[in-house]
């Protein structure tokens, strides 16, 4: 029994041993996201890493995340960068009908300019939810990334939804467990983004196996088609698959 518990390959300890690169994930994003710019590939880097956690693929936390952050740097910061321009765009932009600081448009025109913007503050959620996940696990450029995250979100809609709830609760968890649960609070700090991270890659990697290439069909050419074949008209959005 005692020779099973100090095992370090049973589920007990592999689980002990993911909580720990968890923690150090955050110190890493931490640090490596306080120049904004680089937030991006950071973000990425974590995905690469909990990714491999969830199929226990991690050999090295530390090497995996800056083995990412270098490989996608320019990429993801290209798409950091237009998110957050994007999104404070739409935001400004949904604030300023919902409050009425247009005082000229009102009714249905100010109705329909809210549902306008809200809509797509939707998309914009979608696809930032996504397109980390995505970068970190798929080379494309950038405009095909951004599209495929869109279109895996839809596609794969429940748990799309599933993925926003869990995040919201736990970042809820963490704000206002300040005020009644401390300690919770404090756990899920040390933690922080990668937690989330790490349970969105149990969505991500089930999602993604969907369009992983068949060994006997992709020995040669590591080619990801993202729509099935018949699907002509998108026959242009092919994944091709990092080697990990």
């Amino acid at each position: 029994m005692l020779q099973g518990l100090f095992n370090y390959d049973n589920p007990v300890w592999r689980f002990i041993g993911k909580l720990g690169d968890l923690i150090l994930l955050n110190i890493l994003w931490i640090v490596c996201s306080i120049p904004i710019v680089t937030a991006g590939a950071s973000t990425t880097a974590v995905y690469y890493v909990t990714l491999k956690l969830v199929r226990d693929e991690n050999d090295s936390t530390i090497k995996n995340f800056f083995h990412s952050f270098k490989e996608n740097f320019k990429q993801s910061t290209i798409i950091w960068l237009l998110l957050m321009a994007a999104g404070t765009l739409l935001a400004f932009d949904f604030w300023f009908f919902l409050t009425g600081q247009m005082h000229s448009l009102t009714g249905t025109p100010k109705l329909l300019m809210t549902a306008v913007f809200g809509g797509l503050l939707l998309v914009y959620l979608f696809i930032a939810t996504y397109v980390f996940a995505l970068q970190s696990r798929f080379y494309n450029p950038v405009k095909r990334t951004l599209f495929n995250a869109f279109f895996m979100s839809v596609r794969h809609l429940l748990q799309t939804i599933g993925i926003i709830a869990i995040d919201v609760i736990v970042a809820a968890l963490s704000y206002f467990g300040l005020y009644f649960l401390p300690q919770v609070a404090m756990l899920l700090v040390l933690f922080g983004f990668p937690l989330i991270a790490f349970i969105n890659s149990y969505f991500f990697t089930s999602i993604f196996q969907k369009y992983m290439p068949k060994e006997e069909e992709h020995k040669e050419h590591d080619i990801v088609p993202l729509l099935d074949d018949e699907d002509k008209d998108v026959e242009e959005a092919i994944n091709h698959l990092k080697g990990k």
